[in-house]
């Protein structure tokens, strides 16, 4: 505790100071253009991760970055959806994974999860993904990377289930991104729905914003 204790201080006489005039505005609403589903796990921070300040992303985190399948029964990461895209009208959902993730480690090996029984059934919602990847190659040394891969791919799916976000998905209004993180290295991969597969990030959007910029440039002749 002497550790935020201090950082309290330090935040109240430093970055606060530099950023009065940001925080006079955040106190009077907040207007975020991201969603950022992530993990739970102490080592990610979305905004280190992406360079943003206070108030540019709207987060919601949990053990595996999860997004349950809508029910009715209301959730909080339902609930949280749900303010982010109808209330909050952002543009971008993005679901982010991460190496080394315990949750995925707990999803492949359920059995070890006997005396965390909350978990485990939270979990079951990756259980598809571990199938997906078991179907497809069997148990080998990449399967923890594979189920991470495929767990974002899953939750992207679940988020589709949510009435806020299909209704802006048909406008045109939001879009959905997956990316996995590695920790050790600082790199992100994004999903591409069209390879179906996990590309370097900086690659995937250098290439999303040229074709952009030459379909505009299409249209405006």
């Amino acid at each position: 505790m002497e550790k935020l204790i201090s950082g309290i201080a330090q935040f109240r006489n430093s970055s606060f100071e530099e950023r009065k005039k940001l925080f006079a505005q955040l106190a009077n609403g907040q207007s975020p253009e991201v969603l950022f589903i992530t993990c739970s796990d102490s080592r990610i921070d979305p905004n280190l991760l992406t360079q943003t300040e206070p108030g540019d992303l709207f987060i919601i985190r949990n053990a595996g970055n999860i997004v349950p399948p809508h029910v009715r029964t209301a959730g909080g990461v339902t609930a949280s959806i749900e303010f982010a895209v109808a209330a909050l009208d952002v543009k971008h959902i993005v679901v982010c994974g991460h190496s080394d993730c315990g949750a995925m480690k707990g999803a492949l090996n359920s059995s070890a999860l006997t005396g965390l029984p909350h978990v485990q059934n939270w979990l079951e919602h990756s259980r598809g993904a571990v199938e997906a990847v078991r179907a497809k190659h069997g148990d080998n040394p990449d399967s923890l990377k594979q189920v991470t891969e495929e767990n974002v791919v899953q939750q992207m799916q679940h988020l589709r289930t949510h009435p806020a976000v299909l209704a802006k998905l048909a406008t045109g209004d939001v879009d959905l991104h997956g990316w996995v993180y590695n920790i050790e290295h600082g790199s992100i991969v994004a999903y591409d729905t069209e390879s179906d597969s996990f590309v370097a990030a900086e690659k995937y959007y250098e290439e999303l914003i040229k074709a952009s910029a030459d379909s505009l440039e299409t249209a405006q002749n």
